[in-house]
């Protein structure tokens, strides 16, 4: 076996391999230089210079796996490893203390002032009296995600005497009584924290999640930390909170735009801002070539990596008869993981006509559960790993077959039981992904845009109450599909709209008269 290593990694990951392969360094390689001579090697590692592209897989005719050491896989075209049944594999654990560590480091040079104190005596100035700083003995730390990151931050606050809120409503009772923290509502977190940490991915659902109502509800004395992703944060509605007193300090080590160059947030000194460094430590990039070369040396043993952002490998002709389900399943998840209300408990998956004559059906579930759960967990969710994820959330996954499609070539079926609902969609793959029941109801619906799903009760003007509310907010009605089983009972009513809706429409929805729920969905 022959390993490239393409990019400059910790020696430790190059002595790991040594005793399974023939390990060649190459970390001045041209992009033509790979191309021409990675048909000679069996695995890859590489960080972020060396761009594995479709052009470079397939010129790989021996490739089994392709590492990266470190997290992002921006730089590998997962797509086209995935059709020739190549692996890709990353090291999201080996961050996790290193990052952890860099958020209290910037929570204690918050809160003692010691980066604007550290410039002030470096001009030559003594000015004790102007910084006045705030133990965290005693204080309430608010962590807003609870995965790798978020754990080992709360080992560290405890260490300082902190009280510790969570904000992750997916976190289990049984985790959080192990980690010792009480998990409450987002409001509740944002009311009670002197220190707020965000630790979560950036999705559409956490785009600008702190902005100035959620500043507004802060103390004057909260101090604010983001080492997640740009984007997570308000930058414009922060530097008004900063400026006007609203909240006490902040600290970015992500930006919206990075370099900040063009940032407001520049011109003030009650901010901390370091350049993106959170995960730069020696040991981080030590324990990230350890993780891929045993995660190398595991395939080449026979055995399953852990960290497989694609699918495991299976034979072309199952993938090609597979493949074009996995949008439909991309769709549904997105669907479910929007409708759900608190914790999903159970999902029952029975697939139906054609499909049922298909085996792999653990790929279609695995790639529900990476589109339900990776929106809500800051450690990713992937093909492998998504069964195991999902257990540890408690969650218990049924499987089923039926040859009986109810007039459909084929379908999906999921029935989703959640803390404040139970909810079921059915989807159908014709020229395009389709959801043709939600709730029993017959309905026929394009996956795509977004949609508002309103249960109601079936009599005179309900329709019209619903249209005229979305009217006085300024959203266009594209198209409606109802959905009822008999007149005056229960129906579902869905509307493909041309604007986002808000969470307050979606309230003021489900405050007419006779409307039991109403859901926007962005698919």
């Amino acid at each position: 076996m022959k390993v490239l290593i393409a990019d400059q990694i910790n020696q430790k990951g190059i002595e790991e391999l040594e005793d399974v392969a023939e390990v060649v360094a190459r970390t001045d390689i041209t992009p033509e230089e790979l191309v021409n001579d990675i048909k000679d090697f069996d695995a890859i590692i590489v960080r972020s210079r060396t761009k594995v592209t479709r052009e470079v897989i397939e010129a790989a005719s021996c490739l089994k796996i392709i590492a990266r050491a470190g997290v992002g896989v921006d730089n590998v075209d997962v797509e086209a490893a995935t059709e020739r049944g190549i692996m890709v594999v990353n090291a999201p654990e080996s961050t996790s203390i290193t990052v952890a560590e860099h958020t209290m480091g910037l929570i204690l040079s918050l809160s003692r002032k010691i980066s604007i104190a550290d410039s002030s005596v470096k001009d030559g100035k003594w000015e004790k009296s102007h910084f006045m700083g705030m133990e965290l003995n005693g204080k309430t730390m608010g962590i807003v995600g609870m995965g790798r990151i978020g754990s080992q931050v709360v080992v560290r606050a405890k260490a300082f005497g902190m009280d510790i809120m969570v904000y992750d409503p997916y976190i289990t009772s049984e985790a959080a009584t192990e980690l010792g923290v009480e998990v409450v509502d987002l409001k509740t977190l944002l009311k009670n924290a002197d220190v707020i940490t965000i630790h979560v991915p950036l999705t559409p659902e956490t785009k600008h999640l702190i902005s100035l109502p959620e500043f507004e509800i802060m103390k004057e004395n909260t101090i604010i930390v983001n080492c997640a992703r740009g984007g997570i944060i308000n930058e414009d509605d922060l530097h008004e909170a900063l400026s006007k007193g609203i909240i006490s300090g902040a600290a970015l080590d992500v930006f919206e735009n990075e370099p900040p160059e063009e940032s407001s947030l520049l011109e003030l000194d009650n901010v901390v801002l370091t350049p993106h460094i959170a995960a730069s430590t020696s040991e981080a990039q030590r324990d990230a070539a350890i993780i891929v070369a045993k995660e190398i040396k595991k395939v080449f043993k026979g055995d399953s990596p852990r960290n497989v952002i694609n699918m495991p490998v299976m034979d072309p002709e199952t993938f090609q008869l597979i493949k074009p389900y996995f949008r439909l399943a991309e769709k549904l998840g997105k669907f479910l993981i929007q409708t759900a209300q608190g914790n999903i408990n159970e999902l029952e998956v029975t697939y139906c006509g054609e499909l049922a004559e298909i085996q792999k059906h653990d790929i279609i579930t695995r790639i529900l559960l990476q589109e339900i759960l990776n929106p809500i967990l800051t450690e990713p969710v992937n093909l492998v790993n998504a069964l195991a994820v999902a257990e540890n959330r408690g969650v218990i996954i049924t499987e089923g077959k039926r040859t009986d499609a109810k007039g459909y070539k084929n379908l999906i079926s999921i029935e989703v039981k959640s803390e404040g609902n139970q909810i079921s969609v059915e989807g159908f793959l014709g020229r395009e992904p389709k959801i043709v029941r939600i709730n029993g109801y017959q309905v026929n619906v394009k996956t795509e845009g977004t949609m508002v799903i309103a249960r109601y009760k079936d009599i005179p003007g309900i329709i019209g109450s619903i249209g005229v509310k979305l009217g006085e907010h300024n959203i266009n009605i594209a198209k409606m599909q109802v959905g009822r089983q008999k007149p005056g009972g229960e129906a579902v009513m869905v509307l493909k709209v041309d604007q986002k809706v808000s969470r307050d429409i979606e309230d003021a929805i489900k405050a007419l008269p006779n409307v039991y729920d109403a859901v926007a969905v962005d698919l």
